[in-house]
């Protein structure tokens, strides 16, 4: 994990607005020899970037321009990643051609915004690929018929770091960005990771899907009921990102997995887990402990424990269920959000070892 630093941060962009102005300045060169440096794009939004180009090369049958992505003050396993367009013309009347270059992948599941068989290039940044290669197209006397093939140096190996394995996308990176632009320490890329693998569970037939907050807990609920990793979503934090998307395209099954504390934060109501947003509620557990039966001084001592972990080791020793009862709630805190949407919800709590430690649920 990395921590969010102090102070302003700097906004960067999207692999997509980093292919788009590669594009926009190898088809520039293709038709006139030359490569615009900085070449300035049109984003969605009608910000007017300019990028410098990092490489390019021409021949007489191809251009090809390379803008390495800055993706500003925010952690993206991209950020200096060298992004390549190179365009080739293409048939009459064939409009524009995406191919995948070394380093961007190849969809092969069905789910995802563009569909198995293509490359992995979302439907946005192909969209400002095309505008851009239009103006150029009109400005320089061009048809508009070309193929652009997208290429991330060393695409292949970072791939590995994302969901793109796990989503079906192989051979390398996402061209992905809706706006251009990257905010730093933004939820929503990883909001939008958690959509998506439900997208790909839906389209390929898998009615049982386990959100889990961390690695542990995947392994553990992998475990637990032999899940597919087409089954397993990186839910992290992100318990409403994650219920809110199920309740408009439901499932018939959701486990919710994860460790004490976050899954006793989802018991309280708290839908994000983040220890920034959300923080275990000793009182509440003591609550618990007192709908268990605890004694006095129990309570007292779970009212004034230091972590999560402290109050489950007490009810342990005195054998009480808590894990259960905490499971119990955050089910219902799930079905809340879910609104009757026909979702089967159960809730596993594992300890750090990835025993076992209580459930609720079917």
């Amino acid at each position: 994990m990395v921590e969010k630093p102090q102070g302003p941060l700097r906004r960067g962009w999207t692999t997509g607005a980093c292919a788009t102005a590669a594009t926009k300045a190898a088809y520039t060169a293709l038709l006139t020899g030359a490569f615009p440096d900085p070449v300035e794009i049109l984003l969605p939004r009608g910000e007017r970037p300019a990028f410098a180009l990092a490489r390019h090369a021409l021949d007489p049958s191809a251009a090809t321009a390379g803008v390495v992505k800055d993706a500003g003050d925010d952690p993206d396993v991209t950020h200096g990643a060298l992004v390549l367009s190179t365009v080739r013309p293409g048939p009459a009347g064939g409009g524009v051609v995406f191919r995948a270059g070394p380093g961007v992948g190849t969809v092969t599941r069905a789910g995802l915004p563009v569909p198995p068989g293509e490359p992995a290039i979302n439907p946005v940044p192909r969209e400002m690929m095309r505008a851009a290669v239009a103006e150029v197209a009109a400005s320089c006397g061009g048809s508009g018929d070309v193929v652009v093939e997208i290429s991330i140096a060393d695409g292949e190996r970072l791939a590995l770091e994302t969901w793109n394995p796990r989503l079906g996308i192989v051979g390398g990176l996402s061209v992905l960005g809706t706006t251009g632009v990257v905010v730093p320490f933004s939820c929503s890329a990883w909001i939008h990771s958690i959509h998506r693998g439900i997208d790909v569970a839906r389209a390929n037939g898998i009615g049982h899907v386990a959100g889990s907050t961390g690695s542990t807990s995947e392994q553990a609920v992998r475990r637990l009921f032999g899940l597919p990793d087409l089954a397993l979503l990186d839910m992290g934090d992100f318990a409403g990102g994650l219920l809110k998307y199920l309740r408009r395209h439901p499932l018939p099954r959701l486990t919710i997995a994860g460790g004490f504390g976050k899954i006793t934060k989802l018991g309280q109501g708290f839908l994000d887990l983040h220890s920034g947003r959300s923080q275990v509620d000793f009182a509440w557990l003591a609550e618990r402990l007192a709908e268990l039966g605890a004694d006095g001084g129990l309570v007292a001592r779970a009212h004034g424990a230091n972590t999560a972990k402290e109050v489950l080791d007490l009810a342990a020793a005195a054998g009480l269920p808590l894990a259960d009862l905490v499971a119990a709630h955050a089910r219902a805190a799930a079905l809340d959000v879910l609104d009757g949407c026909g979702t089967g919800v159960d809730v596993v709590v594992f300890d750090r070892r990835g025993g076992l430690a209580g459930r609720a649920g079917p």
